[in-house]
């Protein structure tokens, strides 16, 4: 028999429900979606900027948007609601997107903000594209903020969440990830470490919780585009449009894999689009 693994699953167009949870409780958490949902709904109209969708809705209607960007923490919905990411911290802006050094980043880098031990949210000074020579180990309390440049992230290993706690990614292009390891990578100012061959996942969050990933396209990993396992829980993955690719999205490592049993995830307002194969999710 399966193992349970709670979702709150919303189509494109038309929301849909099944979770239970010994987490948050699942029916305020549904209660809580179809109320902003139907808020956003109601604003609709004529010369409105609304669109029906409680996240867009929530900072796109505001014309000075980017002289305020942390708002954008308090616009998640589900089970990654309260995923605050580097809300309470300072703008980190990257500028740099070809010195990767996994052990001794350079400020201005991405891999220098996101291994910081303080809030930071991270923007980006241009568009960019940046290969990582191995996988980018994320520290708690980071935002990654691609609005308002073409932010790629691909051609290398890509985003990992291992046990750490309030992320949010936004608005970044992750394709053609490769697999990384057997090499030292930094994870903290004061940490690098030892790293076995990785799964070549867009974003593989790993323990990790309070979790939100949004407006992200994703296509043509080496193993998923967003898996979630080892005991990840309060997650919410919304509006990312997912194309060309076989094994989509894992939740969950395995069905006997105690620490999964209590996963809870929101899939909300998502594009899974063409060459698609399985795992829609999984």
């Amino acid at each position: 028999m399966a193992m349970p693994i709670f979702l709150l699953l919303l189509g494109f167009l038309a929301p849909i429900s099944t979770l239970s949870s010994m987490v948050q409780d699942p029916k305020l958490v549904v209660q809580h979606v179809h109320r902003s949902i139907n808020e956003s709904r109601r604003n609709m109209g004529f010369l409105s900027c609304g669109t029906g969708n409680p996240i867009d809705d929530c900072w796109r209607c505001d014309k000075g948007w980017e002289k305020n960007r942390q708002r954008l923490a308090d616009c998640a919905i589900g089970f990654g609601k309260h995923a605050i990411g580097g809300r309470d911290g300072k703008i980190y802006v990257v500028t740099d997107s070809k010195n990767d050094d996994p052990v001794n980043p350079k400020p201005g880098t991405l891999r220098y903000g996101v291994i910081q031990n303080e809030p930071l949210w991270i923007i980006f000074a241009h568009d960019m594209t940046i290969k990582l020579k191995e996988e980018l180990m994320m520290n708690s309390f980071k935002t990654i903020d691609g609005r308002g440049a073409d932010v790629h992230i691909a051609g290398g290993p890509c985003i990992t969440i291992q046990y750490v706690t309030n992320i949010i990614i936004h608005g970044v292009n992750i394709h053609d990830c490769k697999q990384g390891g057997n090499a030292d990578v930094r994870d903290s100012p004061d940490h690098y470490g030892w790293r076995t061959i990785s799964d070549g996942d867009g974003i593989s969050i790993f323990g990790g919780s309070h979790v939100w990933v949004d407006h992200c396209s994703l296509a043509n990993c080496h193993d998923g585009l967003i898996d979630a396992i080892h005991g990840s829980t309060a997650i919410t993955i919304s509006n990312n449009y997912m194309t060309r690719h076989d094994k989509v999205m894992l939740l969950g490592h395995s069905d006997s894999l105690i620490q999964d049993k209590n996963m809870q995830v929101t899939i909300a307002f998502n594009h899974f689009g063409e060459g698609l194969v399985q795992r829609m999710p999984r």
